[in-house]
């Protein structure tokens, strides 16, 4: 059996140290990229069929209201099966106190039975948000591992993190 890193990531404008900068790889990916080296892990990138907006404020504003109309936005498609692996990395960036909805489409498409899914997320001051306890609900028979939560703006200093976590 193996692992898989599952993960959202969004380019453009994000929110860092205070400031909107504009990322050409986002956090979570690169938070993701820095998990493959360390592991060798299959990764596999969610990607909504509606993106959200690379303007910082109109996303946040589209994923207010996702969170709000417990949404879940269609992704353009899936891993064929997750038999292969017992493992799964799943990153994210903290939207709202919680995983992005497209993150809910994802774990809802699959049965995680018998899975360890390890959760990483990146913020900028958030933390973990409830995201843990919607993993665990969502995913109510796999066994769900203490989380990793990351500052986004913090990921060059990161790779100790993830050894220690790993």
């Amino acid at each position: 059996m193996s692992a898989l890193i599952v993960y959202f990531s969004r380019t453009g404008e994000n929110y860092v140290s205070g400031a909107i900068k504009n990322l050409a790889v986002g956090n979570t990916e690169a938070a993701a990229n820095i998990l493959h080296e360390l592991t060798g892990a299959d990764m596999f990138k969610i990607e909504p069929v509606l993106p959200y907006s690379d303007n910082y404020n109109d996303c946040i504003e589209q994923a207010k209201q996702e969170k709000e109309k417990n949404a879940r936005p269609k992704i353009k498609a899936y891993p064929d099966s997750l038999d292969g692996y017992d493992t799964i990395y799943l990153g994210y960036p903290n939207f709202w106190g919680t995983m992005p909805m497209c993150v809910f489409t994802f774990l809802e498409h699959f049965d995680f039975s018998c899975k360890t899914i390890k959760p990483f997320c990146t913020h900028e001051g958030s933390g973990m948000g409830s995201s843990e306890g919607d993993i665990k609900r969502l995913c109510p028979d796999a066994n769900i591992e203490k989380g990793l939560a990351i500052h986004g703006s913090r990921l060059n200093g990161a790779r100790a993190q993830f050894e220690k976590w790993i």
